[in-house]
C-alpha cells in the first residue's frame, strides 16, 4: 500500500484529530511511498530502528515517537542519529500516543483489559482515557498481582492489603498514577497503571484502594502489536514485533 494510504487509514482508524496530545500523532518521518513491511515497538528507540531497517521494514509504527511537547526542538545528539538512520534508509517512523491508548478495540487499554480479564464498565478522566470494570472471577490482591505478573512477565509494585479480595478495578497503561485519586472516589477496588509516584503510597494505604504499578513498557507493549496485526491482515503487509526489553 502507499504510505499517504497508511498515515490517512490511521487517522480514521485511531481518530488521531480528536485528541489533545503531548506529540504530534501519524507520520513523523517520510520514507518510501511503498509500504510492504512494516515493524511496531512500543518506543522509536535507536535499538529498535536498527533491528526494524535491518529486518526491511518500510515503516516503523510507534507508541512512543519523537517531537514530544516542550523538549528540545533541535535535531542535535540521540535525536540527529536516529532521525539520520530513518532518513538515510528511507524508512518512515509514524507514533500513535493518546490514541492508541483509547481505542477501544486495539488500544493498550483494551488490550491490557482482555489479557487480564476484566469487563468494562466505564471510563472517566481526561479525555476518557481511564477505563473501570470488574475482574471476571474475583480473587485476593496476591492471587491478582501473581497473574499480573504472569500475563506481563514483570513483577509489579503492589500497595495494599495481599489478603483484600479485588472485584472491580480501573486501569490505564504508561504513566497514569494521577489519576489514582479519581479511580479512589468512582469507589474501586484496586487501580492499575504502569508507574508509581510518591504520593501514591499514602493515598492507598489511608482509603483502602490497592495500587498496582505493571510498569509503563510492559502494560503498553499489546496495543501497537494489536494495530499491527490488524494493519497486516487489512492490507496484506508482513509485520513484526520488535520488543526492546526495559524494566521502568
Amino acid at each position: 500500500m502507499l504510505l499517504n494510504e497508511l498515515r490517512d487509514y490511521n487517522a480514521s482508524l485511531l481518530q488521531t484529530s480528536l485528541f489533545k496530545d503531548y506529540c504530534p500523532n501519524g507520520l513523523q518521518v517520510e520514507g518510501r511511498a511503498e509500504v510492504r513491511r512494516i515493524a511496531t515497538a512500543v518506543t522509536a528507540s535507536q535499538a529498535v530502528l536498527d533491528e526494524a531497517i535491518a529486518w526491511g521494514a518500510d515503516a516503523i509504527l510507534v507508541h512512543h515517537g519523537y517531537f514530544w511537547r516542550n523538549e528540545d526542538a533541535t535535531v542535535v545528539g540521540i535525536k540527529k542519529r536516529r532521525i539520520s538512520e530513518l532518513l538515510r534508509n528511507d524508512v518512515s517512523l509514524l507514533a500513535y500516543h493518546l490514541p492508541l491508548d483509547a481505542h477501544a478495540e486495539l488500544g493498550n487499554n483494551a488490550q491490557l483489559g482482555k489479557l487480564l480479564g476484566f469487563t468494562e464498565q466505564g471510563r472517566f478522566g481526561e479525555q476518557n482515557m481511564v477505563w473501570k470494570g470488574l475482574l471476571n472471577e474475583p480473587q485476593s490482591l496476591a492471587q491478582f498481582g501473581l497473574k499480573i505478573e504472569q500475563s506481563l512477565q514483570r513483577k509489579p509494585q503492589i500497595i495494599g492489603d495481599g489478603g483484600k479480595i479485588i472485584r472491580t478495578v480501573a486501569w490505564c497503561s504508561g504513566g497514569a498514577q494521577g489519576y489514582f485519586e479519581q479511580a479512589v472516589a468512582q469507589g474501586v477496588d484496586a487501580y492499575l497503571t504502569g508507574e508509581i509516584s510518591e504520593q501514591n503510597f499514602h493515598l492507598a494505604n489511608e482509603t483502602g484502594v490497592a495500587f498496582i504499578a505493571a510498569g509503563h513498557h510492559a502494560t503498553e507493549r499489546f496495543g501497537i502489536q494489536a494495530l499491527g496485526v490488524h494493519l497486516a491482515n487489512q492490507f496484506s503487509l508482513e509485520h513484526r514485533f520488535f520488543d526492546q526489553a526495559n524494566p521502568v
